[in-house]
């Protein structure tokens, strides 16, 4: 499997080898569905929090007596029917969200999100995404430039437009990516399939490098 290279200014620099581990896995749409439900299960922190009964203020004493007032019985103001009191069923902190996903399936997943984005023509590859220092409006440049026949949208798509897959920590190229709303720039190393599906183009630098890593995650 080959595919072409652009270069900075959106012509065509060369040709790469694709690993089929990575690009060429069949497109497995219940397991994906299933790790990434997991993901985002995984991702909630469970915040939400209400106090029962015990843990509300007051209610010490009974309000009124049992007999005798022609009112209904009460035993403490702490009760979920009163203002102020307890909440019943309510959600609580402790509640823990997270799924196990098992290492060989969070793999698949993730050669099959990537194999799928490659066959639908949503994979860019960039020989190099370099600056000399942070410069939103040469970044704009870029996105321009690739934005070919194929990818017409990918500089005027207004959301989710493309994450930006580099292959080590560059400040500059993160710097310069950041202030478009559309993008997300992140490492090789820490794309996932919800974050590849999340974004409709996949932007991944300096190919050689990053597939290595690719390679070796999905093994």
């Amino acid at each position: 499997m080959e595919t072409k290279v652009f270069d900075q200014a959106g012509k065509e620099s060369g040709k790469v080898k694709l690993p089929e581990t990575v690009f060429g896995v069949t497109w497995n749409p219940d397991l994906v569905h299933e790790v990434v439900v997991a993901m985002q299960s995984n991702a909630r922190s469970g915040n939400a929090n209400t106090k029962d009964r015990g843990e509300v203020r007051g209610g010490g004493k009974k309000p009124w007596k049992q007999k005798g007032t022609g009112r209904a019985r009460h035993g403490s103001r702490r009760s979920p029917i009163w203002v102020g009191g307890g909440v019943a069923h309510g959600p609580k902190s402790e509640k823990d969200y997270s799924k196990k996903i098992n290492k060989k399936a969070r793999a698949k997943a993730l050669a099959s999100v990537l194999s799928k984005k490659f066959a639908d023509s949503e994979m860019i590859f960039v020989d190099a995404l370099t600056f000399a220092e942070p410069k939103a409006a040469q970044a704009k440049e870029v996105l321009k430039a690739l934005a070919s026949s194929t990818y017409a949208d990918l500089a005027t798509k207004r959301k989710n437009a493309a994450l930006i897959v580099l292959s080590s920590r560059d400040e500059a190229a993160e710097k310069s990516f950041r202030n478009f709303g559309q993008l997300e720039v992140v490492q090789v190393k820490d794309i996932n399939p919800v974050s590849l599906l999340t974004y409709k183009y996949v932007i991944m630098a300096t190919p050689e490098k990053a597939l290595e890593v690719l390679a070796a995650r999905v093994a």
